[in-house]
């Protein structure tokens, strides 16, 4: 089952960072860079690591065997 992330239409992506906090896995975003040296983060079943990453809607993201899809509000 897959959970939503809905970002604002004003904005036309968001950056793994800003997943991990929405999304409530990190509760700020300097724990990002930690979060994933330790935690393996899928997005569309590539593993990353980069939390500058630029997530777009229509993205699947995969973490602690949950399933996220980003779309827009």
């Amino acid at each position: 089952m897959e959970e939503e992330i809905l970002i604002n239409d004003s904005k036309e992506f968001i950056t793994l960072n800003e997943f991990l906090k929405l999304a409530n896995i990190i509760s700020t975003g300097g724990q990002a860079k930690w979060y994933l040296q330790e935690n393996e983060v899928y997005i569309n079943d590539e593993l990353e690591n980069r939390r500058g990453r630029k997530l777009y809607p229509g993205m699947k993201v995969r973490v602690e065997g949950s399933t996220f899809l980003i779309n827009k509000r």
